[in-house]
């Protein structure tokens, strides 16, 4: 059943004929189907209004309709012995579906429809020539291992001369891709620039290796080291440290030093650095093997026992 086409319209029982067009006016071009192209719920509201003003605009429509002889939809209200709305209609106006499509939507006032396709074909031109982002641009970047440990700003020099700053953030990985906002292609027609999508390359390294945010390295050590223990001078990413080897280290035993590995970013914390002993012999040395030809062991131990696999 149609809703209240005062209701509808929004305006009050006694507006006047102005007042209606008026209200009719704005509630189409708010809702016109071709202003809203995919929106169901657009073209039922146009059609409501457009119902609602074609009869309040007909003055003796309107008239019956406040006499309560008509429905909103324009239909006889058929008095007792009339047998409903099926039967007697002396008024002859048929129901809005009937309409042939010219008066599907209502019948506009003068000059309504030109100023509607007016804003519809204003509302075309805007989106073939209004402001129109720009492209994104696409390119690499090779990263050296200790600024994506560390962090770095590095300069990407493009293929027509220009040079952006690329702020290189700790932990980044090869395959990721950096985002510069309004650094890619200009806009048309005033509109914004695209990005500039850069992706990283990052290179391996003669010493470390990543393992998410901790890095791992193989610590070179002298036999006296190990076999002593005491402070040693490591170099690290983030500057050399003074690390105390414990006395009889094995070859192979491995050292934490808790964040510093691959620096902290955001809410994420720093990593580890893993030191992992190797026992360096060095060049050869005659006090050295005199000493172990004639060194017995005051606990002997072989080093491959259990080094077995099976029949």
């Amino acid at each position: 059943m149609a809703e209240d086409p005062y209701k509808v319209l929004g305006v009050a029982r006694d507006a006047t004929p102005e007042a209606i067009k008026s209200a009719y006016r704005k509630l189409a071009r708010k809702h016109h189907p071709d202003l809203n192209p995919g929106k169901p719920e657009a073209e039922e509201k146009f059609k409501a209004a457009s119902a609602a003003h074609d009869l309040l605009s007909d003055p003796e429509r309107r008239a019956r309709y406040d006499r309560g002889e008509i429905d909103a939809e324009g239909q006889e209200k058929a008095p007792p012995g009339y047998g409903g709305p099926g039967g007697f209609n002396p008024g002859g106006y048929r129901r809005q579906a009937e309409e042939p499509f010219g008066a599907r939507y209502g019948q506009a006032p003068e000059g309504m429809f030109e100023d509607l396709f007016a804003d519809i074909f204003e509302a075309r031109r805007r989106a073939e020539t209004g402001p129109r982002r720009g492209t994104d641009e696409s390119y690499r970047l090779n990263v050296a291992f200790l600024d994506a440990v560390r962090g770095a700003t590095r300069q990407l020099t493009l293929p027509d001369g220009k040079a952006l700053s690329v702020k290189i953030p700790p932990g980044v990985v090869s395959g990721q891709v950096l985002r510069l906002r309004g650094q890619g292609g200009p806009g048309g027609n005033g509109g914004p620039a695209g990005d500039a999508l850069i992706e990283l390359d990052v290179a391996a390294h003669e010493f470390l290796r990543r393992d998410g945010n901790d890095l791992r390295m193989d610590l070179p050590v002298t036999l006296k080291e190990t076999v002593l223990g005491g402070p040693v001078v490591v170099p690290t990413p983030h500057g050399s440290l003074r690390v105390n080897l414990p006395a009889g280290s094995d070859s192979g035993r491995t050292i934490r030093l808790r964040g510093k590995g691959v620096a902290g970013h955001g809410q994420r914390a720093a990593g580890d650095l893993f030191l992992t002993l190797r026992v360096a012999v060095g060049t050869p040395d005659a006090a050295l093997e005199e000493f172990v030809r004639g060194w017995e062991p005051e606990h002997p131990e072989d080093p491959r026992a259990g080094l077995e696999f099976g029949e």
